[in-house]
Order: structure tokens, then sequence, then C-alpha cells
């Protein structure tokens, strides 16, 4: 469909997946998507914190849970999908484009590899989720936003 955008999306997965790896020179094209990206993008417009959401709010969203498997069988934020990180980009079809997609991991290293990598390829609607599960658990699940509220 935009193979010059998935060439792109998939250089970037793979330099930031292999940091120790030797990285080859990119080519010009590529270099100047990610210029551009990163020029559009601000620092924390696409993160969202668990105290920022209320429980009624995660029915609006498309919660995408981008772990393998078995964590997600283990434990997850009810009504979340499950498609493990590696395979979300091929199955990006099945995303919907008029919803948000909240998208999260156990700390959002993954996730924000997913979160990148979609945005690069036109989804405006990917957030995510500040510090994944493992933060999300620890400041209160679907509770976190009442409980900030007591803090105040």
């Amino acid at each position: 469909m935009y193979p010059r955008r998935t060439t792109i999306i998939l250089a970037f997965t793979a330099a930031a997946c292999l940091p120790f790896a030797a990285q080859a020179q990119a080519d010009k094209a590529t270099v100047s998507a990610l210029e551009g990206y990163f020029d559009f993008a601000d620092a924390n417009g696409g993160t969202i914190m668990a105290e920022q959401l209320a429980p009624e709010d995660y029915k609006k969203l498309y919660v995408l849970d981008v772990r393998d498997a078995a964590q997600f069988s283990k434990e997850h934020i009810l009504g979340a999908v499950n498609i493990e990180w590696r395979q979300v980009f091929a199955q990006r079809a099945k995303l919907p484009k008029d919803k948000t997609i909240l998208v999260y991991c156990n700390t959002s290293s993954f996730a924000g590899m997913v979160a990148v990598a979609l945005r690069l390829d036109g989804f405006e609607n990917v957030r995510l989720l500040h510090g994944g599960y493992n933060e999300w658990k620890a400041t209160g699940g679907m509770a976190a936003s009442s409980r900030a509220g007591k803090k105040s």
C-alpha cells in the first residue's frame, strides 16, 4: 500500500530493537520521513497516564495490549485486545481509524515502538499508556483517576 512508508517503519523499528548492532546509513528518504515525524510530534501528545482515565473512558477506547499471549492471559486491562507487538504492524488493518487506540505493554517500551510505527503509517489516533501495565496497576488500575483525585 505504502511501500516507502512501510520500509521507513520497518527500518525504524529494527533500529530501535537492535541498539548494539552495527547500523547502516539510512537513505535520504528515510531520514527525511523520520525528521518530519519528530518535528511534528510533541513530547507528551501521545501519552496518557492512568490517572487521566476514568473507568468509563476505557469503553470509548480501543485498548491494545501488545504483550505476549501468556502475559495477556494471566492479567490485562478489561476489554483489551491482544496482538503481540511484533505482529501489530502486520495486522494494522484490524485496527480502528475512528476510535482512539490506547496501546500498552509492561513498561511502555514495546508499546512505544508500536505507537511510533503506527503513527508513521498514518494512524493519528494512537495513544501510549504511560508506564505501561506495571504503572497502571501500581497507580490503581481502573480506579487510578479516583485515587489521584483523593490525593489532592
